[in-house]
């Protein structure tokens, strides 16, 4: 399955940016590079995955099959406390933005675990999901896999060195399944293969520009276009 890539929709208006922006995207894509910067544009508040926090994630990447439940764990049990004590602080009403949708969780467990594992995975994440915020905006990035593995090449991390192009092929499709028929919160959709938000003001600008006026529906952002 590929992920549709279109013009850009008509938008809705408004004089405020969104409150709550969560991003994502398969790994390598660009997602805490773009938070930090509209974190810097917007004055809002960073919420960002911290996997060097997580010690399985390195086994987990020597051996997914052997690793997999426990990284899994490690990361939906951080993710709901940093969710939950946002909401208890005074950054929530300022605004934040995410390099992670808690609600995406699950797509990783459906890739990595066994049945009996699932069934244990979503008895917890059913209990840790309740009452956790709504993004107001998703920003879903995507890029083709040969990209990715070259952009996690360049970043240097040890442990990422395992991560093979099947296993970026599965991620990539388990997005664009999850984001296919997504509609909880508005979406946009941005073609990341050729954007540079690191280095590019112009493509960071545009990007910009166009996310602050959605409000509701899909949406597409293909710099090709402009």
């Amino acid at each position: 399955m590929s992920c549709p890539t279109m013009l850009n929709e008509p938008l809705f208006k408004s004089a405020t940016p969104p409150r709550h922006i969560a991003i994502e995207g398969p790994i390598g894509v660009g997602k805490s590079t773009l938070m930090r910067k509209l974190s810097a544009s917007l004055g809002y508040a960073t919420l960002e995955e911290k996997a060097e926090e997580n010690p399985f994630l390195e086994r987990f990447y020597n051996n997914r099959r052997h690793g997999a439940l426990s990284a899994q764990l490690f990361f939906l049990f951080q993710r709901a406390q940093q969710l939950n004590d946002l909401q208890q602080s005074d950054l929530f009403e300022r605004g934040y933005i995410a390099d992670f949708l808690f609600q995406k969780d699950p797509l990783f467990a459906q890739i990595t675990l066994d049945s009996n594992e699932l069934e244990l995975y979503h008895k917890v994440y059913q209990q840790l999901s309740v009452d956790l915020p709504r993004a107001d905006l998703v920003i879903y990035l995507q890029a083709p896999s040969k990209v990715l593995r070259e952009r996690i090449q360049q970043r240097g991390v040890r442990f990422e060195r395992n991560i093979d192009t099947a296993y970026l092929e599965q991620v990539n499709e388990a997005y664009c399944e999850f984001f296919l028929d997504y509609s909880a919160s508005p979406l946009l959709i941005v073609n990341a293969e050729e954007i540079d938000f690191a280095h590019s003001d112009s493509d960071y600008q545009q990007l910009l520009d166009y996310l602050l006026e959605i409000r509701s529906g899909r949406h597409y952002f293909n710099p090709s276009f402009f």
